[in-house]
């Protein structure tokens, strides 16, 4: 569910009375919400992708303390806020998408009970670009404080950093769903030389149309559409294989939307790549919550498959439609799914690496931080760390809080701090 917690009886024998067959209630309330924390494990480390119980609200010691005390609203998805004090960054538990009036409720109270607790009031409000996020909405409307927006996945970046203790400018790799770019485009596939006061954008994945928007996050056969018709044009409906026969009755207004702009935004996404391949490979046509297409392909991969697909980065785009070509030419010679999903990743972290020594050329940098939901991905995770490290790159990668938008607001807080410095 995208709905917070119920932890009050009264809230919960009205929302799960449905689902519960009974309850057990005490007469001491609960006085915060609080889910569980889930970690993943990596090649020798642990990460976490939800840090709530057990682990919020530990402050987090940052390596440039905070001149004026500030307060992170935090991302749409996986929602976290952060109140960053002095030489403490207090990212909250998890509160969950905000998508409804109980999500936007759980994320009032708890700000109010934060700045409580640890006695602060913020001077500065950092939050997203994207207008219509309702964490921006709601720190728009807050007066007596300066506002500062942050782009999505320049927070990213920023929380690898502190996350790591460190502050310096770095090589950023950040790869997730969806963050809006300056550009107007929907960006996550990023290839960035920054610190916490800003970025350039060095590289980005190709752009290609998300036909229908949110749908096409919500039906990942749109972006194997799409990503079809850019590899092979109107051959692509002659294709011999199951995902074709499948869905191709329903391609003519998709591509028609997307040829002509119809809301069908630009996109540089590392999630909807995902999601292009999952549909490919016979996964999944449809998605009942964000990254399933993308965590099942990663599942079926066989690791030890070790080639991958050729993918061209040159003039600071990575060609993601070369990668498509591969997995529908290893699909019709009848190679297996769990082949191809891991050429996929094999030919996805051989060009990340390659953007890497590229922006490594035009920079100067030799350190890698690794941020963005699609880091929650081992495979790839473990590719890349091992491609950059042989390539005598530093990797820093997530620890303490998540790579996904559940630590963004911690991210959004030192930028803003950064920037502020002085003020």
């Amino acid at each position: 569910s995208d709905e917070p917690i119920a932890y009050r009886d009264e809230d919960a024998l009205v929302r799960l009375s449905g689902l519960a067959d009974a309850f057990l209630v005490h007469d001491r309330p609960i006085h915060v919400r609080c889910d569980d924390s889930i970690v993943r494990i990596g090649t020798g480390f642990a990460f976490p992708v939800r840090r709530s119980r057990g682990y919020a609200p530990e402050p987090l010691a940052v390596a440039t303390p905070f001149d004026r005390a500030v307060l992170a609203a935090g991302p749409e998805l996986k929602h976290t806020f952060c109140l960053g004090v002095e030489d403490r960054a207090i990212v909250s538990h998890h509160i969950g998408d905000l998508a409804n009036f109980e999500a936007m409720t759980a994320f009032t109270e708890g700000v109010e009970h934060f700045t409580k607790v640890f006695d602060a009031s913020p001077e500065i409000v950092a939050h997203d670009l994207h207008p219509d996020y309702l964490a921006t909405k709601w720190a728009k409307g807050q007066r007596g404080v300066e506002l500062v927006g942050v782009q999505h996945h320049h927070a990213h970046i920023a929380a690898c950093l502190a996350d790591n203790g460190r502050a310096e400018r770095v090589i950023g790799l950040a790869l997730d769903g969806t963050g809006f770019g300056e550009d107007g485009a929907i960006w996550g596939c990023e290839v960035f030389a920054c610190d916490f006061r800003g970025y350039e954008r060095l590289a980005h994945l190709s752009y290609v149309p998300m036909p229908g928007a949110a749908m096409a996050i919500r039906e990942p056969w749109r972006m194997a559409a799409v990503y079809l018709d850019a590899a092979l044009g109107e051959t692509a409906s002659e294709l011999p294989l199951a995902f074709v026969e499948a869905t191709r009755g329903r391609w003519g207004p998709i591509l028609q939307m997307a040829a002509r702009g119809i809301n069908s935004p630009a996109t540089s996404s590392a999630g909807r790549l995902f999601d292009a391949v999952a549909a490919l490979c016979g996964l999944r046509e449809r998605v009942s919550y964000e990254g399933q297409a993308a965590a099942e392909l990663e599942q079926i991969a066989d690791h030890s498959v070790a080639d991958g697909y050729p993918c061209t980065v040159a003039q600071g785009v990575i060609d993601g439609v070369e990668l498509i070509a591969g997995v529908v030419d290893d699909l019709v010679s009848g190679s297996p799914p769990p082949a191809v999903a891991a050429r996929f990743h094999n030919g996805l972290a051989n060009a990340l690496v390659v953007a890497s020594g590229q922006a490594r050329e035009a920079t100067g940098l030799t350190c890698v931080a690794l941020s963005g939901g699609a880091w929650q991905n081992v495979m790839l995770l473990d590719r890349v760390s091992s491609g950059l490290s042989s390539a005598d790159f530093e990797v820093l990668a997530h620890r303490r809080v998540p790579p996904n938008d559940g630590g963004i607001s911690l991210g959004q807080a030192v930028i803003a701090s950064a920037r502020c410095a002085g003020g």
